[in-house]
């Protein structure tokens, strides 16, 4: 159980630093770490995948960003709200950001935190290789896309999500 005060503010990135374009998501935590103003209220987490314990790091938090790489993104990054979404094909050791959410509903019998998730396109997932040229456009985008998301003070990040993705805010 995670009993430790928590930050309001959650970035939970997944991806393999040795696996190519697959390093986008920790890379964008690293790239935040260094350029966020403050992190006292937003917590960066990185992990190779997302297990079933990843639901209790989801306790306390008014907002939970998922960050991935994705083959499936038309554009430089996407970002869609989540909702819980049981995953029956899962296995405790690699579930969707929807099926953590899920398990966070299941286990603690409460809504989970609005969440969204932010997929970052990547082409090249090769065992040990580097960032594509294109990856590395590709997260600058996410990366001040996350800065101006993460930094706004407001209630309505759903709507203030709509708006940035459409290039409106």
């Amino acid at each position: 159980m995670n009993t430790h005060a928590s930050k309001p503010v959650l970035v939970l990135a997944v991806g393999n630093p040795s696996r190519g374009d697959d390093a986008l998501g920790p890379l964008l935590l690293e790239k935040l770490e260094s350029g966020l103003p403050a992190l006292d209220s937003i917590e960066l987490l990185t992990d190779f995948q997302l297990q079933i314990e990843h639901a209790m790091d989801l306790q306390n938090r008014s907002l939970v960003l998922f960050v991935d790489a994705s083959v499936a993104v038309e554009q430089a990054f996407s970002l869609e709200a989540l909702s819980p979404e049981r995953d029956d094909s899962f296995t405790s050791h690699a579930m969707t950001p929807a099926a953590v959410l899920a398990v966070y509903q299941m286990v603690y019998h409460e809504p989970p935190p609005p969440s969204f998730l932010l997929s970052i396109r990547g082409e090249a997932f090769e065992l040990g290789a580097e960032l594509s040229a294109l990856a590395v456009g590709y997260l600058e985008e996410a990366y001040q896309f996350s800065l101006q998301f993460l930094t706004q003070e407001t209630e309505h990040k759903p709507i203030l999500a709509e708006a940035l993705m459409e290039g409106k805010y």
